[in-house]
């Protein structure tokens, strides 16, 4: 009897040990993008290659640290996207393109999977980070887009960091313009930069977003761009409108877009892979691709990030390359910059601690 007691106890102690040493973690991912466009491997330098890395994975492991501490996929989104913006390398925040008028003009949206309530602002040239205002739209408001001076009073009413237009001057977005006014050309957001001298002239430098899941099981979808160089009469894409550049509902996916904005509009591209995934229980990655067909037979192209509630992610995009990367519970994250697989990897895995 006390033999059988003992075994029982050992038994207990063991199976006490094994759930410990193996906890039944919920799933938490990050998947971000930084644009799709003519990215050639010959066209971008190792230097050049290694900066945009730096920052994609900078934004990964802001969005991590919130997850792995327990925070809302929301404020992954918002933190992944922070980083996006204040660099120069990406066609949002910071980096955004110029308008026909010499002005920089931005755009950023945010959704909330759990409640799908959602928040945008577009035309706004004071406020330094977008996404922080789209999010207070959502949070603070009974709206979901305010546009310009609105925005603008509204965001700094909500003590949001406002800035000078200066701010986001750079001479590279400046040349940009300067070429596109004498090609007499839009540059679409993906497009090559017209052989202005700088470094990687094909490469993309785009509009950038995100799309998280918690601990929680919720899903959250953001993005944020500058529109197109040499833009005119206030022109908005896609990025601030809900179900076409951004859409999150805990019952499908979370969808990020990029690309020709005015076709992701005109096939509501996001809302589109959602419903997919939704109604008709078609994978993620094939809803995505079906998406982008229909993108494609209207004369557009760019990519998507799509995650579901179970942490599965994909990245599909139908042009030559897109900025993107991932992370999840190991902490491990993973980039990619060039067309082929689902993820090819230029680089290392990059190990990221909170």
């Amino acid at each position: 009897m006390m033999r059988s007691l003992f075994y029982i106890l050992i038994l207990l102690l063991m199976t006490l040990q094994t759930n410990l040493a193996q906890p039944d973690t919920p799933p938490i991912r990050l998947v971000i993008h930084g644009g799709a466009g003519s990215i050639e491997r010959s066209k971008l330098t190792a230097e050049r290659e290694q900066a945009y890395t730096q920052v994609l994975a900078q934004s990964l492991a802001a969005g991590y640290v919130i997850l792995k501490a327990g925070g809302s996929s929301i404020d992954a989104v918002s933190a992944a996207i922070v980083v996006m913006e204040d660099s120069p390398l990406f066609n949002a925040g910071r980096g955004a393109v110029f308008t026909h008028a010499g002005r920089n003009e931005l755009d950023a949206s945010i959704m909330d999977g759990a409640t799908r309530m959602a928040g945008a602002v577009a035309a706004i040239t004071t406020i330094r980070n977008p996404i922080r205002a789209a999010h207070a739209v959502m949070t603070q408001s009974e709206h979901v887009m305010l546009i310009g001076q609105g925005a603008e009073t509204f965001a700094a009413e909500q003590g949001l960091e406002i800035v000078d237009p200066s701010y986001f001057y750079t001479e590279f977005r400046w040349k940009q313009l300067q070429k596109a006014i004498a090609e007499e050309r839009v540059l679409l957001d993906h497009d090559v930069d017209f052989g202005i001298p700088q470094p990687g002239k094909d490469e993309k430098r785009g509009t950038v977003g995100a799309v998280a899941l918690d601990r929680y099981g919720n899903l959250a979808a953001g993005t944020s761009t500058g529109g197109l160089t040499n833009k005119r009469f206030g022109r908005v894409g896609d990025s601030p409108i809900i179900g076409a550049g951004t859409y999150a509902d805990n019952r499908s996916v979370a969808v990020s877009a990029t690309g020709t904005g005015e076709m992701f509009i005109r096939t509501a591209a996001a809302f589109s892979t959602a419903a997919q995934v939704h109604l008709l229980r078609t994978p993620i990655a094939e809803a995505a691709d079906n998406a982008l067909r229909e993108i494609a037979a209207i004369g557009g192209d760019g990519g998507l990030i799509v995650l579901n509630a179970e942490g599965h992610y994909s990245m599909r995009f139908n042009t030559r390359g897109m900025f993107r990367g991932t992370i999840g519970n190991d902490g491990i994250a993973w980039i990619g910059i060039y067309s082929g697989n689902e993820m090819p990897v230029t680089n290392s895995p990059v190990a990221i601690t909170p």
